[in-house]
């Protein structure tokens, strides 16, 4: 794994988060870990900028982060899923996909980006989903989830050029973990492949091993798993 001195996870209450967040602490890695659930100094809440802003404060008071990860992501709430058809189209549940899955993370790269360092390595990343990819849109449906993740992988392209400015090491990207046994796949498991759900500690070494393994060249694109590009 890669000598990263200081990692955020943001969303380290979830599944995946949490995981990435255990993994990263095994290798002796600091890590800080941020979630809406959380309360104190670790609470953040991506729907709230001022909450985002609060937190980037108290990150700022310590080392400077080499390595962010987003974490978040909606995909259902309560009663209310992804739609499967036109007619279920909703104004507010568009909206608060776009607000989990794409403003969010935007909004925290906005806040964070800038105490990353100058020099070096170092790597920003947000959960996305292959969904989120028009070119690979065979089955349609689940539109503000797809169109959602489609606006953070465009933000991760347009972030990416402008931190490159700041610091040409730098890495900013979306990663697909694939369908991971958390709370956000549980109602669709059933639909999944033999062999294609991950446990969430998997997961997280999988995502952890692609981030290693990226290069200054990769900036602003969106990996799988297993490191492999997925075309937007």
């Amino acid at each position: 794994m890669s000598e990263w001195k200081r990692a955020i996870v943001i969303g380290a209450s979830g599944g995946i988060g949490g995981a990435l967040a255990d993994a990263l602490e095994e290798e002796g890695i600091a890590v800080a870990r941020f979630a809406r659930s959380m309360t104190g100094d670790a609470h953040i809440d991506l729907e709230d900028e001022a909450s985002i802003a609060a937190a980037a404060a108290r990150i700022a008071s310590g080392p400077a982060p080499d390595l962010v990860i987003v974490a978040t992501g909606l995909l259902h709430d309560g009663e209310q899923g992804p739609e499967k058809a036109i007619d279920q189209l909703s104004p507010a549940w568009l909206a608060r996909n776009f607000a989990v899955n794409a403003i969010g993370p935007a909004l925290v790269a906005k806040h964070l980006l800038p105490l990353m360092p100058r020099t070096g390595k170092t790597i920003f990343a947000a959960l996305s989903a292959r969904v989120g990819s028009i070119s690979d849109n065979r089955m349609g449906g689940w539109y503000g989830y797809r169109a959602s993740k489609a606006a953070l992988n465009q933000f991760i392209r347009t972030l990416a050029i402008e931190h490159k400015r700041r610091n040409d090491r730098s890495i900013v990207v979306a990663l697909h973990p694939g369908t991971v046994d958390t709370a956000l796949s549980r109602p669709f498991q059933g639909n999944v492949r033999p062999g294609g759900l991950f446990a969430a500690d998997r997961a997280a070494v999988q995502l952890l091993d692609v981030l290693d393994g990226l290069r200054a060249p990769d900036s602003g694109k969106l990996f799988d798993w297993e490191g492999k590009e997925v075309q937007p």
